[in-house]
């Protein structure tokens, strides 16, 4: 399979695990605030994730001022990644090293 790009803020670092790209998004970059409820969480695959378990597309659209087409590649990523990623291996690892989300 290709390697997981993480692609935030401009960041190219490839891993060969998805599980890799979740642990690195976590820990290497700022984390960011909801601009729906504020909750500060990981940026990258959490903060996706977030948004649309805990939000309609439409919040989402509003706060974002995301396009249709933008709002369709992060479900996509968000499906890919819950497809392919083992993300009780991720908590555990995230826990092991901070002790928390």
């Amino acid at each position: 399979m290709a390697p997981w790009e993480c692609a935030i803020d401009g960041d190219d670092e490839q891993f060969d695990r998805v599980e890799d790209l979740i642990v690195h998004q976590s820990t290497t970059h700022e984390r960011i605030e909801c601009e729906v409820c504020g909750t500060v969480l990981p940026d990258g695959y959490f903060a996706i994730r977030h948004a649309f378990d805990e939000h309609s597309r439409a919040e989402y659209v509003r706060a974002y001022d995301a396009t249709a087409k933008e709002v369709r590649r992060r479900e996509n990523v968000k499906e890919t990644i819950e497809e392919q990623a083992d993300i009780r291996e991720v908590i555990d690892r995230l826990e092991g090293d901070t002790g928390s989300l």
